[in-house]
């Protein structure tokens, strides 16, 4: 080989070694994950991760995540974890993930993939300007869980009393039991709040409503819905949630948002930021899908009729 020839190809290799030495060295970016444990978890990681997948973001490949859930409890110390293995953002699933999420962090960005009304607990400024590293779906969970008394009216017409099982450390149980007093208000419904602080006082409550039989029971989200389900099938009460995750686990009745479409739009925002977009300019978005779905093998178990043209209605009913 002549002298000059190798020259010339040493002068390539060396133009080339940069962007060589930097596609090596390219960073994949890490997401974070935290959820309240709940059967709905899995639901909602596999819908997110195949949102993203469509968008490109490829697991091992193009992005790595970090799932982390617990009992709300332990999500502060979740929180920080992730923080400490610095994800590039951090998705949580419900409300005191998201605060557990702020909390750690002023500069990571953080993306709701579904909260409660994240104005009134805090988690953004407003849903147009949220401000500070926080965005992404609002559920409007509140006034989901008002809508539910209506439903429960119509579902069950001899209805005038119902239970609100309300999870006393999370921050969303105030606007959560705000809507469903109004609600009651307005269809001469008499609500009957019990807090909830720990699985013991969850265990203890049925029996108290064995002796009171109201008419239903609506349980907040961030409690445990499975277990809910098995204690208000075992006391023979109508289980109502704005999560159809009860609903999945032997309660009788969900009226919620969609929650395929609204993982699907969290999944955008993700997908934003990774490319450059700050959370402060990216409004909190609504729902505009929901669904109302019966468990008709529940209402069976439990003795109960539902009106033909309620049923009707349904989203889904699962026999």
């Amino acid at each position: 080989m002549r002298r000059r020839d190798l020259l010339a190809i040493l002068a390539s290799a060396a133009a080339d070694w940069p962007l060589t030495a930097v596609a090596q060295q390219a960073k994949v970016p890490t997401i974070g994950v935290l959820a309240v444990a709940a059967p709905g978890t899995e639901r909602f990681r596999q819908l997110f991760q195949e949102d993203l997948r469509q968008l490109g973001y490829i697991e091992g490949k193009t992005v790595q995540f970090e799932f982390r859930s617990a009992q709300v409890a332990g999500l502060p110390e979740l929180a920080t974890e992730l923080v400490q293995r610095k994800v590039d953002v951090i998705v949580t699933w419900f409300t005191p993930a998201g605060l557990a999420a702020k909390r750690a962090t002023q500069d990571i960005p953080i993306v709701l993939a579904a909260a409660g009304n994240p104005v009134e607990t805090g988690l953004v400024q407003s849903l147009g300007r949220p401000g500070g590293n926080v965005t992404g779906m609002s559920m409007v969970g509140a006034e989901l869980a008002g809508k539910c008394v209506e439903l429960i009216r119509e579902m069950i017409p001899t209805a005038r009393r119902v239970a609100v099982l309300a999870n006393a450390p999370d921050p969303f149980s105030k606007p959560f039991l705000e809507q469903i007093v109004g609600a009651g208000a307005a269809t001469g419904t008499t609500i009957a709040p019990i807090m909830i602080h720990n699985a013991e006082e969850l265990e203890a409550a049925f029996p108290a409503l064995d002796k009171e039989r109201p008419d239903a029971v609506m349980v907040q989200p961030s409690l445990p819905a499975k277990r809910s389900a098995e204690l208000a099938l075992k006391y023979r009460l109508p289980a109502v949630s704005f999560v159809r995750g009860i609903v999945d686990e032997g309660g009788l009745m969900s009226y919620g948002i969609e929650e395929a479409d609204t993982y699907r739009r969290a999944a955008a925002f993700v997908d934003k930021i990774l490319k450059g977009a700050k959370p402060a300019d990216l409004p909190v978005e609504q729902p505009t899908r929901f669904e109302l779905v019966i468990n008709l093998k529940t209402a069976n178990a439990i003795g109960l009729t539902i009106p033909p043209t309620f049923l009707a209605r349904a989203d889904e009913v699962i026999e």
